[in-house]
């Protein structure tokens, strides 16, 4: 018999909170806010004590901060489990699900499990989304994706052309409105969620406490949709799926929101920090409104590719098969090591932000 792993040494294996370097899945560089931290630690006591069999208090606390009926929130095990759900519930093999390319790493595997054919839309030359060609992509689609902020160019359409291309997208058409990074962006560009989906029915707007909340290990998320819709989601929660972890988290996420903001402007301000200095090295960025910085594929020949030129053991990124690069957005340490990665580090020590 293989004698079971030491306690110990799985603890070990566990990545670290703290490590600068590690830029490559946009988690948030702190750990938990100490209230959540200390719910976290009192919900040990219970972990012999199965969670509910259907989700009803977690869905309510969502529905209560962000001002929605409960019967409009479907959770899911992060933002991918709820495409899941919705990928489950309302399509069949062989249908078609729109994207954009590159888009979220997980909209292609997702699709491929539902069995659905992937079309895909080419971003613009500045890393937007092309609305009009997902519009059409989606006449024929049971399924289309819209990542607003986009991932991985960070870009964000303005309300009114979102609207727009709502309008366009037959009713029957699934519209799964992406919003992992919406915490990141201004206000201004924020679409109510409770008038949306009154207006477009057939809207599932996806959000996850991965980003902002930095609760990525916990993986929970959920989908805002209209009673209909929202009801035949809801007809597909996993029996006991929400870990007893994830309402405890949530509810302290949402009493600690003024040091969960302060960390979300310290973030957005190091974007700004970074993107200035990258483009006083005359390195372009798209003008990103998330957690993380995106590189286009270099055109000039110069100096290798992103993917080499960050393959020497310095920071860890996302690199894509077209040669741009997605960067996280973490520390001053992780600002630090990039430009060091870049050739143009200076040499004062990192300081934590």
């Amino acid at each position: 018999m293989q004698a079971a792993p030491d306690p110990g040494d799985v603890c070990d294996a566990l990545p670290s909170a703290l490590d600068p370097l590690a830029l490559s899945l946009n988690e948030n560089p702190f750990p938990p806010l100490p209230a959540v931290r200390s719910a976290l630690i009192r919900s040990v006591h219970a972990t012999n004590r199965y969670p509910e069999l259907l989700p009803e208090k977690l869905r309510a606390v969502i529905a209560d901060h962000i001002g929605v009926p409960a019967e409009r929130v479907v959770p899911g095990a992060g933002a991918t489990g709820v495409v899941l759900q919705v990928l489950q519930a309302l399509t069949a093999p062989g249908d078609a699900i729109a994207m954009s390319a590159p888009t979220f790493d997980g909209y292609p595997i997702l699709a491929r499990m539902a069995r659905l054919r992937a079309r895909t839309v080419a971003l613009d030359e500045h890393g937007h989304n092309d609305l009009a060609g997902l519009a059409r992509a989606a006449v024929d689609a049971r399924v289309v994706v819209l990542c607003r902020p986009h991932n991985p160019t960070g870009t964000l359409e303005p309300v009114a052309a979102v609207s727009a291309f709502l309008r366009r997208v037959p009713r029957d058409t699934v519209v799964l409105l992406d919003e992992a990074y919406i915490e990141f962006a201004a206000p201004e560009h924020r679409i109510p969620v409770a008038a949306l989906v009154d207006r477009f029915p057939n809207v599932v707007v996806v959000r996850t406490f991965s980003k902002a909340y930095g609760l990525a290990g916990l993986r929970i998320g959920y989908g805002v949709a209209s009673r209909d819709l929202a009801r035949t989601l809801w007809s597909h929660q996993l029996p006991f799926g929400a870990a007893i972890t994830s309402l405890l988290a949530v509810a302290a996420s949402y009493r600690a929101e003024e040091q969960l903001l302060e960390r979300v402007r310290m973030i957005n301000a190091e974007r700004g920090y970074l993107r200035m200095r990258l483009s006083a090295l005359g390195i372009y960025t798209t003008d990103a409104h998330a957690n993380f910085m995106y590189l286009p594929a270099k055109r000039d020949g110069r100096g290798g590719s992103w993917r080499e030129v960050f393959a020497a053991g310095g920071p860890r990124v996302r690199c894509y098969p077209d040669g741009g690069a997605r960067i996280t957005v973490g520390n001053r340490a992780s600002t630090l090591a990039v430009l060091s990665a870049l050739g143009k580090g200076r040499a004062p020590a990192p300081r934590a932000v």
